[in-house]
Order: C-alpha cells, then sequence, then structure tokens
C-alpha cells in the first residue's frame, strides 16, 4: 500500500518540494533529537490520548446513566408486584373515606371493617399511576423504603404517638364525616 504521502502526490494535494522539505524537517528534528537526548512533544499522540479519555469518560456517564434508569425499572417492577399480591378489597361499602393526595382530597368509598382498619392504621392507600390500593401496614412500610411519593395515607397505632406530645390527650377522630 502506498504511504499518505504518495497518496496525496496522486491526489494532486501537495508537490514533490512540499514532501521533499518536510522529511527533510522531519529527518532535521531526529538529529536534534538524537544529538541532545530530549523527545519532541508528539502532539497527535497526545491528542489521541485525550480524545481517548474523553471517550472513556463519556461511556462511563452513559453506564451509569443506564444502571441507573434499570435499578429504578426494577424498583417500580416490584413495587407493581408487591401492590399487585397484597393488595386488600375496598369492600363494597357506601361510607365515604377522605384522604389527601398531593394536597387535594380525594375520597374513596369503603366498607366499614375496611373504615376501621383504616383508622388504625392497618390497613394503607398506596396510589401507584391512576390507581389506588389498600395494602397491610407492613408491605406499606416496604413500599416506602422503595419509593415513599407512592404511599398516601398512614395512620399512626398507638404504639407509634411520641410520648412528649402536648397534645397526645386530644385524639381527632379519623372517622370524621366533612
Amino acid at each position: 500500500m502506498a504511504s499518505l504521502q504518495d497518496q496525496f502526490l496522486k491526489a494532486g494535494l501537495v508537490d514533490k518540494n512540499k514532501v521533499k522539505l518536510a522529511n527533510q524537517d522531519k529527518s532535521k528534528q531526529k538529529k536534534v533529537e538524537r544529538r541532545t537526548g530530549t523527545h519532541s512533544v508528539d502532539e497527535v499522540h497526545l491528542a489521541v490520548l485525550e480524545t481517548q479519555r474523553k471517550n472513556a469518560e463519556r461511556a462511563r456517564e452513559h453506564n451509569a446513566q443506564r444502571d441507573a434508569a434499570a435499578t429504578h425499572k426494577a424498583i417500580v417492577a416490584q413495587i407493581t408486584q408487591m401492590v399487585q399480591q397484597n393488595r386488600q378489597s375496598k369492600g363494597a361499602g357506601d361510607i365515604a373515606y377522605n384522604f389527601t393526595r398531593d394536597n387535594k382530597i380525594e375520597r374513596l368509598y369503603v366498607s366499614a371493617t375496611v373504615q376501621a382498619h383504616l383508622a388504625a392504621g392497618r390497613l394503607v392507600i398506596v396510589c401507584q399511576g391512576g390507581t389506588t390500593e389498600l395494602v397491610p401496614r407492613i408491605i406499606a412500610d416496604k413500599i416506602a423504603e422503595r419509593d415513599a411519593s407512592l404511599v398516601v395515607r398512614v395512620n399512626k397505632t398507638s404504639a407509634e404517638i411520641d410520648a412528649d406530645d402536648p397534645y397526645a390527650d386530644f385524639q381527632i377522630p379519623d372517622d370524621l364525616m366533612w
């Protein structure tokens, strides 16, 4: 295969005098390097190394983003599976249970027993996507570890109430109709 200089000559990009001058400069530089014992800085080589470093950094960032997206997707799948496997029936009741979600008051119609479980803190409201489901407290705690924004309603049980709370004696009923 012909050298790059020969290819440039055939293409007419350079003439013989420029090739000859380039070769002379190159040989002079090598002589000076041999005499002084120093090496000249190869700018092309440094540029290639810098490009490789930048590409490696970009690849690391891309891999980190891809791993984070995969982790998030796995967490969402775990939460969906937990909700689907552990959701409880809302009952065929006509009692309106009001709760707040994203600073909006929403209403869920439940039976009397489900309302009692919600008020006692044994059941928790979880909103995923556009659906509202009821899950046991233990499952809601596991969901909250993964994504706390999905757990909408968590009533504290009597054991969890702070002992230093000055208003502990003044309980607000959870089944208060609005």
